[in-house]
């Protein structure tokens, strides 16, 4: 394949997922603000989101063999079109129902929309692997570049829910996001430019399974990386900034609306602009794998102070103030800061510890480990700030890092198995 066919397919697949992930930004937050106002406690807010990280997990394990054996251009497109077919759904929600069959309802719906994400993740991934140069540090620059992105993107996206859903309503905004992702669909199924590769009928199930210590290893390091950060991102932070900025009324809560996604988007945001610009942070063209596992290793360290410090102040505290909260709002600006840095050097690593003829697979098995850690930190969100609130949260995040130090620092620098 030339060098402007690959780098071709990879703006297209690029853009796609930028256009999946503003939708599943801006959707993540209007469904948790929405439900929030309708009276939805932090353990059901929790549930909505539930099936989505269950569905990850399946999709994930599933999704690596079935891009190996129908291609990736497959994967990529039935992402997409389960998302625009879970828009469709959460249109019908009726708000005279009770909470009990809103709930099941809407876990359903975001339960297809967690396959849809994951579908295209594994598939924008894995393409990075087959489309990235060769050249020393061209890797990793390109799958940062992708990851970075994505995440800036999002970040957008929770804004943009929010500013959807207090000027336009829920059901608007839903619909306006599919028609959206309809349009990019139709573009894309017309104009994707070749270079993704093809399946092959030999790919078994069984082989989605590695038997790579470094790629087991790094899973299980990854469910606990992204379990530090949804078990206070998810519910816990949002909830917490809710109770201290609205007052009740309509205006004061759509001002909290804004506040909470511009803060989130803030932080998405950040954490994308770093992570694009890790290799160049960490100088990854000048420096071979067993250096960039050593950092793996150093700031996941460093990372865990940042959330045990947090919940001290917090408990400290007792009330929020605004010196708390700005204390909280740096202090979480950091942590995605530093967390950017270790979720590229993890997004890296997989691929470096991969080989072409496996990284559907193996992508599939890592990222089904970092569904499962949000699962772990969705879960314990809801009932971490329910039992002991922001404080609880935090404190858990800090345990969580420590076990993902864990299994970086069993990682070890060898060539990719066959």
């Amino acid at each position: 394949m030339s060098q402007d066919r690959g780098l071709a397919a990879y703006i297209a697949v690029t853009v796609a997922y930028w256009a999946f992930m503003l939708t599943d930004g801006a959707l993540r937050m209007l469904v948790l603000l929405h439900f929030h106002g309708l009276g939805f406690s932090p353990v059901q807010l929790a549930y909505l989101f539930v099936l989505y990280e269950v569905a990850g997990i399946v999709t994930n394990l599933s999704a690596g063999w079935i891009a190996a054996r129908f291609g990736l251009t497959s994967t990529l497109f039935a992402g997409l079109g389960l998302q625009i077919i879970a828009l469709g759904m959460l249109t019908q929600l009726d708000p005279t129902w009770a909470i009990g069959a809103s709930v099941v309802f809407v876990m359903l719906v975001q339960g297809l929309s967690g396959v849809a994400k994951d579908l295209s993740k594994m598939s924008a991934k894995s393409a990075v692997k087959i489309l990235a140069p060769g050249a020393q540090g061209g890797l990793f620059k390109w799958v940062a570049v992708l990851t970075g992105s994505k995440n800036a993107v999002k970040g957008i996206g929770f804004l943009l829910g929010a500013v959807l859903l207090g000027v336009f309503g829920f059901t608007a905004a839903i619909l306006l996001m599919g028609g959206f992702l309809a349009l990019i669909l139709g573009v894309l199924w017309l104009r994707l430019p070749p270079g993704l590769p093809a399946g092959r009928k030999s790919a078994k199930f069984s082989d989605v399974f590695s038997k790579d210590p470094n790629v087991n290893w790094l899973s299980f390091g990854r469910v606990f990386l992204f379990g530090a950060r949804d078990v206070w991102f998810v519910v816990g932070i949002p909830i917490y900034f809710y109770a201290v900025l609205s007052d009740g009324t309509e205006a004061g809560n759509r001002t909290a609306f804004f506040l909470i996604g511009s803060f989130m988007a803030l932080w998405i945001i950040l954490y994308g602009a770093v992570q694009a610009s890790a290799p160049r942070l960490l100088a990854a063209d000048r420096r071979d794998l067993a250096a960039l596992i050593r950092d793996a290793q150093l700031w996941g360290t460093g990372l865990i102070a940042i959330p045990a410090l947090l919940a001290i102040a917090v408990t400290v505290a007792q009330q929020p103030t605004p010196a708390l909260t700005l204390l909280l709002v740096g202090g979480l600006l950091v942590f995605g800061a530093l967390f950017a840095v270790n979720s590229s050097l993890h997004s890296y690593l997989i691929l470096a510890f991969t080989s072409d003829r496996r990284v559907t697979m193996d992508v599939g098995f890592y990222y089904m480990a970092n569904a499962a850690g949000r699962l772990l930190g969705t879960v314990l969100s809801g009932a971490s700030y329910q039992i002991g609130g922001l404080p609880l949260c935090l404190a858990t995040a800090a345990i969580l890092l420590c076990l993902n130090v864990v299994g970086v620092a069993r990682l070890e620098a060898k060539p990719a198995a066959a």
